[in-house]
């Protein structure tokens, strides 16, 4: 169990984050009428300090900052992935972030399937890229659970049994009500807490680790000897030729996933300019460098002989830190990592809930719904899918959440036809885009599951086949059936939807004039 000062410590973290949580409202730029703009996007009022921010915060999830260390510490030089795939991130958000909030500024656009709707006139289309970003948000949402209990449980502060399920449901009982009351600004202010406190910790946990070693070469050797080899330069810790393209496809392919996120989306969008995204964009990289030092320390835990149970890697960085560090700084920085997770599981659910608001409820429920009714209904979907996801994590095996995650990856690709080429060319026609969208979801998942739920899959025969990331192979069916189709139905004559978007080839570069833009 943990002591005294490590508790005491790590509420400390917690109740800061709660206490932020409640001042969200104060920085409200005055009163307004309810709006599903105003609770979902802040008004789209955030300056490039508050976006840098809360995206920084949704896009770096706890769950990356113990599963990127931890697969680390499992495969060695493969989980390195995630740092070329966010450095990827960067450039593509500074195209199409600020492409995109041009078009829904204009538009009074809410989430990207309203740009679909809008773009190919095609409300099925629209569809499903809004269930497609629901059905991959919400696996994603249980992992930033799994991600807080591995920190407790590593803590010691997760007792066993209904008592421990408590302190989770307590901890994400805080957000909840903040996420509820003041949307989108409630994980705004905790993101400001969630930087401080992560890249304060993170350099603290990685002294202490260079100090104890000796040097980075030290930790690399020791941790090449846990692997089996003899030093760095002849060990698991570098990559095989026969592992070079699954890491790059894997990293290419995360990359351009990661932008069709809802939750990523939602951030983007409650940006005041295009402006402000092109900054933020250019300082993402910040954030990359820190996911790489939680890597480091994946190494660091073998080379230091951590010993996690088996099936459970992500809990290798947490030991580390309970090792090294006294009582009370391992809580803060277990504080951190749980803050770490608020974040983006606030904006996780707020973007599902908005998007069943504007894509299904509105579309096909209530077209007259008023903004009023709008809101409370985003408001009572945000909070069952918090519900839902805790029920999730208490009712199935932590891996059912891994697999259904690895999934949700390849499904939040196959919109990106539509989406990405979308905002450029409107060449591809609708049905074509849907039949494309059917065949790499169908196909992802087959070769997902087909491989027992592994992203990598071997294609072609013989003694070497290539093995490559899923999802790129599906979007490449996706790619080609929407290519092929389009030919087909222009040959036919097939019409197409109306384009309400009005997209020119360039789109002016500006920034929305509004009082108090940099407060959210």
């Amino acid at each position: 169990m943990a002591g005294g000062g490590m508790t005491a410590a790590f509420l400390a973290v917690i109740g800061g984050a709660s206490l932020l949580a409640v001042t969200a409202r104060r920085l409200r730029p005055g009163d307004r009428l309810p709006s599903l703009e105003g609770w979902a996007l802040a008004d789209r009022s955030l300056g490039p300090g508050w976006t840098w921010l809360l995206l920084g915060g949704t896009v770096y999830t706890a769950y990356t900052f113990t599963a990127v260390p931890g697969l680390a510490y499992g495969n060695g030089a493969p989980a390195f992935f995630a740092v070329p795939y966010t450095v990827i991130v960067c450039p593509l958000a500074f195209v199409l972030l600020s492409r995109l909030w041009s078009v829904a500024r204009r538009h009074g656009y809410i989430t990207v399937a309203d740009f679909v709707r809008g773009r190919y006139g095609s409300p099925p289309l629209a569809l499903v890229v809004a269930l497609t970003g629901i059905l991959a948000t919400m696996p994603y949402l249980a992992l930033q659970l799994l991600g807080i209990r591995a920190v407790l449980t590593a803590g010691g502060l997760y007792p066993h049994g209904a008592t421990g399920d408590l302190v989770m449901v307590a901890v994400f009982a805080g957000l909840a009500v903040a996420t509820y009351r003041h949307g989108l600004r409630a994980p705004t202010v905790i993101s400001a807490l969630k930087a401080v406190a992560v890249f304060v910790s993170l350099t603290a946990v990685c002294w202490l680790v260079l100090r104890h070693f000796g040097g980075p070469g030290a930790v690399f050797d020791g941790a090449a000897r846990a692997l089996g080899g003899t030093d760095a330069a002849h060990s698991p810790l570098l990559l095989t030729p026969g592992q070079q393209p699954a890491y790059a496809t894997l990293a290419l392919g995360s990359a351009l996933a990661l932008l069709m996120y809802p939750h990523v989306l939602t951030a983007g969008f409650a940006a005041d300019g295009t402006r402000t995204l092109r900054k933020v964009s250019a300082g993402l990289p910040a954030w990359t460098a820190l996911l790489a030092l939680f890597g480091f320390l994946g190494i660091a835990a073998l080379a230091a002989g951590v010993r996690a149970p088996a099936g459970t890697a992500e809990a290798a960085v947490p030991m580390l830190v309970d090792r090294l560090m006294p009582g009370p700084l391992a809580g803060l920085v277990f504080g951190s990592i749980v803050v770490g997770a608020l974040v983006p599981a606030a904006v996780m659910s707020i973007a599902a809930a908005t998007s069943f608001v504007r894509n299904v409820y509105v579309e096909y429920v209530h077209p007259t719904a008023t903004p009023k009714r709008q809101v409370r209904v985003a408001k009572a979907v945000s909070l069952t899918a918090k519900v839902g996801a805790v029920g999730f994590v208490f009712g199935l095996r932590d891996q059912d959440a891994v697999n259904l995650q690895l999934l949700g990856g390849v499904w939040i690709l196959q919109i990106f036809p539509a989406v990405a080429v979308g905002l450029y060319t409107r060449w591809l026609h609708p049905r074509a885009l849907l039949a494309g969208w059917a065949v790499g979801m169908a196909a992802g998942t087959f070769l997902v599951v087909r491989e027992g739920f592994s992203s990598i899959v071997p294609l072609g025969t013989g003694d070497g086949p290539l093995e490559i990331y899923a999802g790129v192979a599906a979007l490449l069916l996706n790619l080609i059936v929407a290519i092929a189709g389009t030919a087909v139905l222009a040959r036919l004559g097939v019409p197409r939807g109306a384009d309400a978007t009005d997209l020119p080839s360039r789109l002016p570069v500006g920034r929305r004039p509004q009082t108090g833009a940099n407060n959210p």
